[in-house]
């Protein structure tokens, strides 16, 4: 009868600009699909040249090489009797467009520009291309030489057209247009499109992968159809994560899951589905026959080609399945974890350094990289031969296998206490177990010696001793002589990272990680060109509150018992004198404000659009039964006012997962100006007016 088809999507590891390693792992996924019995394959958002170009777009060579691939695909035995949809960037008319590729035995079936163009947060498409703003419009697209010689084809239609194959409609999708009011698989399931395609390069962050999944269901439970997603996965060279969540759909349930967090560069998903079931369930949605009525019919592309079999009342279609969602702390184990790998191998460096403090930031962090240990083991030991090379060549031995993972974080990880005699035994203890229950390569030294030096040259300057507030110093002095703690950390971290593996007569050097959550960035409370500055930061976009549920989540689940004094412990820098021995010093006494308060006013500020005024006009109706309105206006004048004051921080901020929706990374995601008039005279002279009104 021609009703079951078969379809595959994927999720793809693709990396900027490796064009050769992006052309493989499609190759890969193509004859994953075939060998499982696909007839069509979808791939992810620009898969070709990799979704994170940015600049590189405008340059013709992405464009030529992205052709030459093309036609690498095209003229392969491997991509006939299969569909494949691949993503690449396309000029047309002078015009770059972010375009689906649709092809069949070395024919180009249909070229589908993006219509919705992702232009919030981290995305700046409209700075690289143009949306179609043609509905339902084709012309003919004019093929490169390199593509007319192997398709024999001189003009190829290219707008917003669906392919009509012999035993369906099939239309396409690019990522935003997803997330849309307008999305296209609307009008086009009333015209009959049963297989709706989404090629996405969806980042992730905390929290949202139930509403990627819910969006694609719901675009078939009022419809009816099939919908087929394919993502990005993996660090393709930025601070971003594509968290993969490949998935199909059918009426409105999950029939097949991909994976959100995994070290395979090729995962690919099959499932075989009745399309009778599509029909049958439009069937009786009155409403929706009624508006197809009236519905603006589409361009269809008319393919010599089925998906289904023509004898396949025997063959076995899947059911719904129910979509298992991480935790949060799952999240952060497996996210950034993810993430680090990748920048670790593509880097080529032989691992990482991190100046483990004690704390719960550098311990957070600590746990991420073992984390990262546990995955890479656990790839290797289910076959991934991808890993196991990688592995082999960053610890620099051939025969290595990687399967306990504090042995393999012996080998890449090197944790780094430096104490100064400010600091107490207790964080000093606390490091040195944690790193002996991860299997860290451990050092313990003293800076004591370096920071006495700095400020000898600077008395020797100037006949002056700078001294901490405790020994009658000024606020000045006190805050200076906690920088130069802070910043010799920073130096000797670069230092241990060039040459710790060189002292230990192995080959290469080490990432310095930065330990700096998401709400300290966001008040500035960092010492600039400290430990925060590192080449890479897997917990910059987390919370301090997210974090310390995760340190929860490794005692639990990795059986790290020395975390539960690091949990109890209050978080200081340890950059002012012991009193009596002990901790006098704490970070939210230092900051004026807790870590609770500094999430909800990092997410007023990024999310809900709110300056000074409209954070106190909500923050007085959320706390009314904690704080009066003028402690409300106190707090709300006090964050404003350590933000911009610390704003210029952010301009040198270490590059760091992103993880929240109101990271203030001044990079790409959260643009501000740097220097601030930090009295918010205005602003603040309204908060008066109305603490003044409700008095």
């Amino acid at each position: 009868m021609g009703r079951a088809v078969t379809v595959a999507t994927c999720a793809l590891n693709q990396w900027a600009l490796d064009f050769e390693g992006n052309l493989e792992r499609i190759f890969r996924s193509i004859d994953i699909a075939k060998s499982r019995g696909a007839r069509y394959r979808l791939g992810p958002e620009l898969e070709i040249c990799g979704y994170g170009c940015s600049d590189h777009y405008y340059e013709s060579d992405t464009l030529l090489h992205s052709f030459q691939v093309l036609a690498k695909l095209l003229e392969s035995p491997a991509t006939q009797d299969i569909i494949c949809d691949v993503g690449m960037p396309v000029l047309h008319r002078n015009v770059r467009y972010n375009c689906r590729v649709i092809f069949l035995n070395k024919k180009i079936l249909l070229i589908r520009p993006k219509i919705s163009l992702a232009n919030a947060g981290n995305y700046r498409e409209l700075r690289w291309f143009t949306p179609w703003n043609k509905a339902r419009h084709v012309e003919e697209y004019f093929l490169p030489r390199i593509i007319q010689e192997v398709a024999g084809q001189e003009t190829v239609p290219f707008g917003d057209a669906v392919l009509a194959t012999k035993d369906t409609c099939l239309g396409a999708e690019i990522c935003e247009e997803l997330w849309a009011p307008n999305s296209p698989h609307i009008e086009m399931g009333l015209d009959g499109v049963e297989i709706f395609t989404n090629s996405s390069g969806s980042h992730h962050v905390l929290r949202k992968a139930h509403t990627r999944v819910d969006l694609v269901n719901s675009a078939t439970a009022k419809n009816g159809g099939i919908y087929i997603l394919a993502n990005q996965k993996g660090c393709d060279g930025d601070r971003l994560y594509y968290d993969g969540c490949a998935m199909i759909s059918m009426n409105g349930e999950t029939v097949a899951q991909g994976s959100q967090f995994s070290l395979d560069d090729v995962e690919v998903l099959v499932a075989t589905l009745d399309l009778e079931d599509v029909r049958s369930y439009r069937a009786e949605i009155s409403s929706r026959n009624l508006a197809a009525s009236k519905v603006n019919p589409y361009p269809r592309v008319k393919v010599n080609f089925a998906l289904s079999c023509s004898d396949d009342v025997a063959v076995p279609t899947c059911m719904p399945i129910q979509w298992r969602h991480h935790s949060p702390e799952e999240e952060i184990s497996l996210g950034p974890a993810c993430w680090l790998w990748d920048y670790l191998r593509r880097s080529k460096q032989a691992g990482f350094l991190l100046p483990l403090s004690g704390g719960i930031d550098s311990s957070a962090t600590a746990c991420i990289v073992y984390s990262m240990c546990h995955q890479v083991c656990l790839a290797v030991k289910n076959g991934n031969a991808d890993v196991l090379a990688d592995a082999r060549k960053i610890v620099n031995d051939e025969t290595y296998v990687p399967e306990d993972p504090r042995e393999f974080c012996k080998r890449i990880f090197t944790t780094c206490y430096m104490a100064s005699e400010n600091s107490s035994q207790d964080t000093c203890n606390r490091a040195k177990l944690l790193a002996e229950q991860i299997g860290s390569y451990h050092i313990n030294l003293n800076i004591d010696a370096a920071v006495k030096a700095i400020v000898g040259i600077f008395s020797m300057v100037t006949g002056l001793t700078p001294r901490f507030s405790v020994y009658g110093g000024s606020s000045r002095e006190n805050l200076a002589l906690q920088n130069v703690q802070a910043r010799i950390r920073m130096v000797l971290a670069y230092l241990f990272a060039q040459l710790t593996l060189w002292t230990r007569g192995l080959p290469g050097g080490l990432l310095v990680l930065g330990s700096a959550n998401v709400d300290e960035s966001l008040r500035g409370y960092l010492t600039k060109y400290d430990c925060s500055s590192a080449d890479i930061n897997p917990i910059g976009g987390i919370s301090k509150t997210d974090l310390k549920n995760f340190i929860q989540y490794c005692i639990e689940n990795f059986q790290l018992t020395a975390l539960r004094s690091i949990m109890s412990a209050p978080p200081t820098a340890e950059l002012e004198p012991l009193v009596e021995g002990q901790v006098a010093q704490t970070d939210e006494a230092d900051m004026g404000m807790t870590y609770a308060e500094l999430s909800i006013y990092g997410k007023l500020r990024k999310i809900a659009k709110a300056g000074p005024y409209s954070m106190f006009c909500k923050l007085i109706n959320m706390w009314n039964e904690i704080c009066t309105p003028r402690e409300v206006a106190s707090k709300v004048k006090h964050f404003f006012r350590m933000y911009s004051i610390n704003r210029h921080k952010m301009t040198t901020l270490t590059p760091s997962y992103h993880a929240e929706n109101y990271s203030p990374d001044d990079n790409r995601f959260d643009l501000r100006p740097f220097l601030y008039n930090t009295t918010w005279s205005w602003q603040f002279r309204c908060i008066d007016k109305q603490v003044n009104a409700l008095d």
